[in-house]
């Protein structure tokens, strides 16, 4: 409710600001303060209006910076209304906003983040230099139009960065003591069903413990949203309170919460706590004891395989930590060729060192001394993940379906249940013949991204394989939430960084 009030009370001094005073009230006005006192005043009141409808979300947010300042600017207001025009009512408006926010001063208990105290500090200054500068120019009637207006427009982008390091929650610096992971090691490995919970071992993850220290969330904070990647591993008889405590201290902090990649298995945990859950794509899935190359729908699959059989290609499997150093060259070598200037992406589904575990191991396709390719593959309770798939430009076509067909067979003779192959972003909406307008955008805007990301692409390879297709969310606690954790979850991907020499090593999934 103050949130909106200051909202209300912002649009008013707007509105205030912006049309004309009473005519008797502002002569008395100006009869009082010396010259251009009132129209400075003016310019403050609608700079104090704007700011104030956009704090008024951090006010809701209960943000306890936001309510410092909101204290501040409904008392300028209050000064400036009366000071553009004695606009006695709008003063009064302001005052009433400042009763309420000092009555309910402690209910705004999310601090802020004390590591950009510096940065704000020096904005500030910037931003009051240049701002004195407009008063004190439009003060003294100085008409140097060009000069004034580039000051001008130089505080207000300095205004809105002082302002979004002073409301800016608390950031949180990824730290995984040698305790912990060897907890989410064990853990991975005796609840570890999900596809996704071998990932949870990367080092720009946070984990989240259960009072017990039997479950937990593997997280990350960036741009005020903490992103949980896939679900939570451990006892699942802890998990909808492990969540729930997870919450509480999100909002404590003044974190957004989103769910990342989850299965549907979460989902009634997920709305137990308010969440929305909307469907992001979806996770190709084979079953090794399944799958057969017999048949028509499968023959190019099957003539890929036999065409690099008779090229000489042969398959083995190498564990990760029985890579030398002559063969991890080679891998390298591979991921380089196969990257090229692009950056590494992968946060929820991929490896950010394929060499650390030694549970991890690579699929590799050779031809004589040289490696044309591999697959990097990960343990999950259910049998095996891909991480990262890899092959050199000038190998022949159909190098991924030879090591995938085999990695298959490999995994039948150990009695693996399942392989995940990839998750494929939007699956139905680019494969599905749209009912609407709206969605035939949506699809023709994909399909132009799949220069960049391979959407298309990855979804008709997967298909290959006939694979069991399962659903796989993004939950957030308010759609209005999902520009930023949207944003937010492309930047951790690296889906945001262009091509460039700033490239990291690690994890790419392409094929």
């Amino acid at each position: 409710m103050l949130g909106w009030a200051a909202a209300v009370v912002g649009a008013t001094g707007i509105a205030s600001a912006l049309t004309p005073e009473f005519a008797n009230r502002s002569d008395f006005v100006r009869g009082v303060l010396p010259p251009g006192f009132p129209g400075a005043a003016r310019i403050l009141a609608l700079t104090f209006g704007l700011t104030l409808i956009w704090l008024s979300r951090s006010l809701a947010r209960r943000r306890r910076r936001a309510w410092q300042l909101a204290v501040v600017l409904v008392v300028g207001l209050a000064i400036a209304h009366l000071a553009k025009g004695l606009d006695v009512e709008e003063a009064s408006l302001s005052l009433l906003v400042l009763a309420a926010l000092y009555r309910f001063r402690k209910r705004f208990d999310v601090p802020g983040d004390p590591l950009f105290v510096r940065p704000l500090v020096v904005t500030t200054l910037a931003f009051a230099t240049t701002a004195a500068l407009v008063v004190v120019l439009d003060v003294r009637g100085f008409r140097g139009d060009r000069i004034e207006d580039v000051l001008a427009a130089f505080s207000l982008v300095l205004g809105f960065r002082t302002l979004h390091l002073w409301l800016r929650p608390i950031s949180q610096r990824v730290r995984q003591s040698a305790e912990e992971r060897r907890l989410v090691r064990r853990l991975v490995r005796s609840h570890g069903d999900d596809s996704l919970a071998f990932f949870s071992l990367r080092r720009d993850k946070s984990y989240f413990f259960s009072p017990t220290r039997k479950s937990f969330v593997a997280y990350k904070v960036v741009g005020g949203c903490a992103l949980v990647s896939g679900d939570p591993v451990g006892d699942k008889a802890e998990l909808p309170q492990l969540l729930a405590e997870f919450q509480r201290v999100c909002h404590t902090r003044g974190w957004r919460l989103a769910l990342l990649s989850v299965s549907s298995e979460l989902l009634p945990a997920a709305r137990a706590l308010g969440l929305r859950a909307i469907k992001i794509g979806d996770e190709a899935v084979v079953r090794p004891a399944g799958f057969s190359l017999e048949g028509r729908a499968i023959r190019k699959v099957r003539q890929s395989v036999t065409r690099l059989e008779r090229e000489g290609y042969r398959f083995r499997v190498v564990a990760a930590g029985e890579v030398e150093t002559t063969l991890r060259e080679e891998l390298e070598s591979v991921s380089a060729a196969w990257r090229g200037s692009n950056v590494e992406r992968g946060f929820s589904m991929a490896m950010d060192d394929q060499f650390r575990e030694p549970e991890t191991f690579f699929a590799i396709a050779e031809r004589g001394e040289t490696v044309g390719g591999f697959l990097h593959v990960v343990p999950s309770g259910r049998g095996f993940s891909l991480g990262a798939m890899r092959r050199r430009r000038d190998t022949p076509n159909g190098l991924m379906e030879y090591l995938i067909v085999e990695l298959l067979g490999w995994a039948r003779e150990r009695d693996a249940e399942e392989i995940s192959l990839n998750f494929c972003v939007f699956a139905d909406l680019i494969a599905d013949t749209p009912r609407n307008k709206l969605q035939s955008v949506a699809r023709a805007t994909l399909r132009v991204g799949d220069r960049f990301f391979q959407l298309e692409r990855l979804l008709i390879f997967s298909r290959k394989f006939a694979p069991e297709w399962r659903p796989r969310y993004l939950c957030v606690e308010r759609l209005s939430d999902l520009p930023l954790v949207g944003v937010a979850y492309l930047r951790v991907e690296s889906l945001l960084t262009p091509p460039g020499p700033w490239a990291k090593r690690g994890p790419l999934k392409v094929v």
